[in-house]
């Protein structure tokens, strides 16, 4: 008898389940509503089974939330929030946010503060680049840096050329996965380390610019 995917602690071995039942029911509506119904399931029951967890993200999106002034950033925070609390299964074993987990939050919402809107912010947000410990850390770190550096060079940077080559260096590798995942109904590993991808050169070169343009 197969374990409910609500059920499944390894989350690996849980999105691969969701995935094939897009993958089994060829993407026609009753899949997808399937799969929307499973994995909001999952997610409350895992959040529920985390309240530590849930509290820290709590505290620390509703500090943001207070102190946020710049415009859209509410509901940048909202978004970031929202986000957190359906992935806490990411977290496997572990019953609350670790200090890496934590900052890689921080950086993401960068753009609904004060400092992402200063000249630093794209060094700031290399330097606050923290070792993943857990499948939570590590896609809260990639979303952290997609949000992050999409908004900058679409908010700041002047260069078309630069902007294409930064968007398609984010975008690339989420479509090439997203696609892999689909047609084989499971998650692939993503490259290692993590200075190979094309985004990582891109975060320097558009980090710099910001820094150095007046």
């Amino acid at each position: 008898m197969s374990v409910p995917v609500s059920e499944l602690t390894d989350s690996r071995a849980a999105t691969d389940a969701l995935l094939e039942t897009l993958r089994t029911g060829r993407w026609r509506p009753g899949a997808v509503g399937r799969f929307l119904h499973l994995a909001a399931h999952r997610s409350m029951r895992q959040a529920a089974r985390r309240p530590t967890a849930f509290a820290q993200a709590g505290a620390l999106h509703g500090l943001l939330f207070t102190t946020a002034r710049a415009p859209g950033a509410r509901a940048w925070v909202t978004t970031s929030w929202t986000l957190t609390v359906l992935h806490l299964g990411l977290l496997e074993h572990r019953g609350r946010l670790s200090s890496a987990d934590v900052l890689t939050l921080l950086r993401g919402n960068l753009p609904a503060t004060a400092l992402g809107h200063s000249r630093w912010s794209g060094l700031l947000a290399i330097g606050r680049r923290q070792s993943v410990v857990s499948p939570f850390g590590d896609d809260a770190d990639s979303l952290a840096d997609a949000a992050f550096w999409t908004w900058l060079v679409l908010r700041h940077e002047p260069s078309r050329t630069v902007r294409a080559a930064a968007l398609a260096a984010w975008m690339a590798p989420v479509v090439a996965v997203t696609a892999v995942s689909i047609r084989r109904g499971s998650m692939p590993d993503r490259p290692r380390p993590a200075l190979l991808r094309p985004a990582a050169a891109m975060q320097a070169v558009v980090a710099v610019r910001h820094l150095l343009r007046r």
